[in-house]
């Protein structure tokens, strides 16, 4: 065996050996990682640890530890960066009705059948409602509230997420009607008034 062979050999990137797929093998040890150690306290290295493969994939895969809690555990269809953009993208007075088409659009792509199973996963166990409301509160609304400037982010924040999962509980899980077939516009008259009374509005 020459010098070259001896050497150890970098870890795989792109597909594992055994027909592994890498992308799924880390979408398989971030859930587990996140519901260990919440949100903050997994890093990108111990997923990719955990894994097998090199932390690079990671932001190969997923643009980072961000878009990859997105595709695992939220299993949203797009990374959390892109949608605080969208939602930022207007008027503070709109933000709403941005709220309301951007999740809809998201969640009516696949039927509801994303958020059903995030909230199936969040009845299941309790430490994914944890890390689900870690992420989603003090994480993706604080940045929306801090983009437009409003005070109280805490409280504004988890006000409007009762009206985000609301709505997808009641449009997807318990199928109430006629919002459980209404379309987007009726949703967000119905409901932007309230999520934007929440973010920028007198709450007392």
């Amino acid at each position: 065996m020459d010098e070259g062979t001896q050497q150890t050999e970098p870890k795989r990137r792109g597909r594992r050996a055994g027909g592994e797929d890498t992308k799924a093998a880390l979408l398989a040890a971030a859930r587990e990682t996140f519901v260990e150690r919440g949100y903050e306290g997994a890093t990108v290295r111990s997923i990719a640890s955990r894994a097998g493969v090199d932390a690079a994939m990671v932001n190969h895969w997923f643009g980072g530890k961000e878009g990859l809690f997105a595709k695992a555990v939220l299993q949203l269809p797009i990374d959390p960066n892109t949608l605080v953009e969208r939602l930022l993208d207007g008027p503070p007075d709109q933000i709403g009705e941005r709220i309301v088409r951007n999740f809809l659009g998201v969640w009516d792509a696949t039927g509801g059948g994303h958020f059903a199973a995030l909230m199936r996963s969040v009845t299941a166990h309790d430490r994914v409602a944890d890390v689900l409301r870690e992420f989603f509160v003090q994480h993706l609304l604080h940045r929306v509230l801090s983009g437009i400037g409003s005070d109280q982010p805490e409280l504004r924040a988890t006000l409007a997420a009762t009206q985000i999962f609301g709505m997808g509980m009641v449009r997807y899980v318990v199928r109430f009607e006629p919002l459980a077939t209404a379309d987007v516009e009726t949703m967000v008259k119905a409901v932007a008034p309230n999520i934007q009374r929440y973010l920028t509005g007198d709450i007392g």
